[in-house]
């Protein structure tokens, strides 16, 4: 391997990333292609602004800086903190709670965080320096463990939601510590209404006597009332946790309610609905419990801080009290609102009737089903993949198994930050009824059993693909105007960098499965030609009906396809779709698969 070189004569490397490492710049520049390509409606993501992102590659992430700020900055105002003539003059003649030195803008950074995350999360009748925030945690999982590190001992009882109805995995999964460490006891959504049952809730913290009740859900699209919660933990001693990690933003825009000073504990996210640098916030009224947690965060479960995260959280709170950020959170409800409104006026179910926050759950099996079989959440989520629309699979009540969910879960934050409204998302609800209606779902069989899986209509594949590509275009002044070279299926966007105006199109197709692949789809064997050897052929459509005449070139490595220009285009998405295994191949068949996967490499003019 060929070291990089460098005209400086010490042991660094210098040169920007597509110099030191080309193959990760280009990993990235694909990255953002894809980013804006497709709508990403993954409710647990959102796009970091620039400036969030310029802190996040700072100098600071050279820091180590294990501990925690004098706990004299914790009272301190904004200006006060950021008056570095009397701060390090502070620090150089007082200890600190650092292991290191060299930290002191450490020490005004996790300050300026701290302070402007209370400012932006201080409700009604409180002040700032009231609430005490840890910063540190590295993601809302290990801040809830730190949480049960502080609050709990092994073996004690905490009632939570079930994972199956909305809850996660850190409020005591048995796959996760958290369900390992304590005894988990979990409510539900009732199953008639899907609305939380606070009777229930109820019942079974007398029943239980938990030390912790978890107010938190990742995939329940209503508010909760969390004066509720708090008067059921106070009967029974317990102490509340709220887990607002998807709706931090929304909460602190004032469209979802405020547990701080409600709830013992409130946990969150800063990268979801807040739009920050991956990370974690907990926040606690009590002083007692705040160093509880402090120690839990830190030596309990980490070492030194990323504070380049830290700076950029720092940030992120203060963009979170503008009129802006408040705007978009306003309409991140209103999309979330509309598109459950759309996916209903498409005769499609939306689990728990709606939304008032910045998820939609949509149940898959009231798109289709065939031969019995229900379209489920897994191979919908591939599907739309497809089409553009980037969302999760996930479970909803009466879900008997959390690797088989019926639903699928859609979040409005990133399609909001590009610009979208709610006629956008009407729109993407149609193109995901247009697209899952014409599913076949079946049971694929594999050795240790079956899975469900569904193939679609080609044309509806395409048309939303280029429907979807229409709003991706129209979303984000900011779009990268490089070529878009992500091996997207349905490549609606652009052409390929090869690709020029000529009378025939060649396509390239290699891989394991070439010889198979093309045997199926094409009217003549392929397998029959020898390197170098060319025949003239058609390209089989469903249900092998010829779609397109085909000149077939054995070039010894791998095979190239010449196909008039008119029909190239719908050609290479057929090819591709049939590679991918996601379109109806045989309608008397809708499971018959054709071999592959097989790479398609679009060339441009076919020369021989």
């Amino acid at each position: 391997m060929n070291e990089p070189t460098s005209s400086n004569s010490d042991f660094l490397v210098r040169g920007s990333l597509a110099t030191v490492d080309p193959d990760v710049a280009r990993l990235i520049d694909h990255e953002q292609q894809r980013q804006f390509a497709k709508l990403i409606m993954i409710a647990s993501e959102s796009a970091a602004p620039e400036s969030i992102r310029e802190a996040e590659g700072s100098v600071l992430r050279n820091l180590y800086a294990e501990g925690y700020p004098h706990k004299s900055m914790h009272d301190q105002s904004e200006h006060e903190i950021l008056d570095y003539e009397a701060q390090l003059p502070f620090y150089r003649r007082n200890a600190d709670r650092r292991y290191y030195k060299g930290v002191e803008l450490c020490n005004v950074i996790e300050s300026l965080a701290q302070r402007r995350g209370a400012e932006a999360f201080c409700p009604v009748g409180m002040e700032p320096g009231q609430l005490f925030l840890n910063v540190q945690s590295l993601s809302g999982a290990v801040a809830n463990v730190a949480i049960y590190q502080a609050l709990v001992q092994p073996g004690d009882t905490v009632l939570a939601l079930d994972l199956m109805h909305g809850g996660h995995l850190s409020h005591g999964s048995p796959v996760n510590i958290t369900g390992l460490r304590q005894k988990i006891v979990n409510f539900k959504v009732n199953e008639e209404t899907e609305l939380l049952d606070y009777e229930e809730i109820h019942e079974l913290a007398l029943a239980h006597k938990p030390k912790m009740i978890i107010a938190g859900f990742t995939s329940y699209p209503l508010a909760p009332d969390f004066a509720k919660f708090r008067a059921i933990a106070d009967e029974v001693g317990a102490y509340l946790l709220a887990d607002i990690a998807h709706t931090a933003g929304l909460c602190a825009a004032g469209c979802y309610p405020n547990p701080v000073g409600i709830a013992d504990v409130t946990s969150f996210t800063t990268h979801k609905t807040l739009a920050g640098p991956r990370g974690a916030v907990i926040i606690t009224t009590n002083p007692e419990l705040a160093d509880k947690i402090d120690r839990a965060v830190f030596p309990g479960i980490q070492g030194g801080a990323h504070f380049n995260k830290i700076a950029a959280m720092a940030t992120m709170f203060k963009i979170a009290m503008t009129d802006s950020f408040k705007t978009a959170q306003i309409q991140t409800v209103k999309n979330a609102v509309a598109l459950a409104e759309g996916f209903k006026s498409e005769g499609l179910r939306v689990p728990h009737n709606g939304t008032d926050t910045h998820m939609v759950l949509l149940d898959a099996k009231s798109a289709a089903s065939h031969n019995g079989e229900p379209l489920m959440g897994d191979v919908s989520s591939r599907i739309l993949d497809l089409a553009g629309i980037v969302c999760n699979r996930n479970t909803i009540p009466g879900d008997k198994d959390a690797s088989r969910p019926s639903a699928l879960r859609f979040g409005t934050p990133w399609v909001t930050q590009r610009g979208l409204k709610e006629a956008d998302m009407r729109e993407v609800a149609s193109v995901v009824a247009s697209v899952l209606k014409t599913a076949k779902p079946y049971q694929f069989k594999l050795k240790t059993g079956t899975t469900p899986r569904a193939r679609v209509s080609f044309e509806a594949l395409v048309s939303g693909a280029e429907r979807i590509a229409v709003l991706a275009a129209k979303a984000g002044v900011d779009a990268p105007r490089k070529p878009y070279t992500y091996p997207f299926v349905f490549d609606v966007m652009s052409s390929s960098p090869k690709a020029a105006p000529a009378a025939v199109q060649a396509i390239e197709i290699g891989g394991e499965k070439t010889h198979e692949f093309l045997d199926a789809i094409l009217a003549d064997k392929a397998s029959d030609l020898d390197a170098g050897d060319r025949m003239e052929s058609h390209i089989l459509g469903r249900n092998r009906v010829p779609l397109c005449p085909v000149s077939v070139v054995n070039t010894g490595a791998s095979f190239l396809l010449a196909i008039a220009s008119a029909q190239a285009k719908t050609a290479t998405q057929w090819l591709r779709a049939l590679s991918d295994n996601y379109v109806i191949w045989d309608d008397a068949d809708p499971a018959r698969s054709v071999p592959g996967p097989v790479a398609i490499t679009e060339w441009g003019d076919f020369k021989t």
